[in-house]
């Protein structure tokens, strides 16, 4: 199993970027598919952005397509969320999770997930 911390978050006025990052203890981080969702006060959770277990294939969410960039460094155990021209509407708390259930994009498909960071973009 793996434990994903996240780490990066912050405020950031419109326009701008930020990059997140989520380290997960465990020998076996290479073999899980990983995704980022993100939760709004008073909203449910919604799928970002995933990326396959060997990072050769992605999947983004439309709202976010062309503007974050997901990464990861297997040799790290750690994974990466850039994210470029922030919206007000970005902000949310950002999670990491790690499941072996392909590109999904439902929480459901996850099995393994970090506490979250904050983002807050000001307009």
């Amino acid at each position: 199993q793996v434990q994903p911390v996240e780490s990066g978050g912050g405020l950031v006025q419109a326009g701008g970027s930020l990059r997140l990052s989520c380290a997960a203890s465990g020998r076996t981080f290479n073999s899980y598919d990983m995704g980022w969702f993100r939760q709004a006060p008073g909203k449910e959770r919604e799928f970002v952005v995933a990326i396959g277990w060997s990072g050769r294939t992605t999947y983004y969410a439309d709202s976010v397509k062309g503007r974050f960039t997901i990464s990861r460094d297997n040799a790290k155990n750690t994974l990466y969320l850039q994210m470029n021209s922030l919206k007000p509407e970005d902000t949310a708390v950002y999670y990491c999770a790690a499941g072996h259930n392909g590109l999904g994009n439902d929480p459901r498909d996850y099995d393994y997930w970090g506490q979250g960071t904050q983002v807050t973009v000001s307009s």
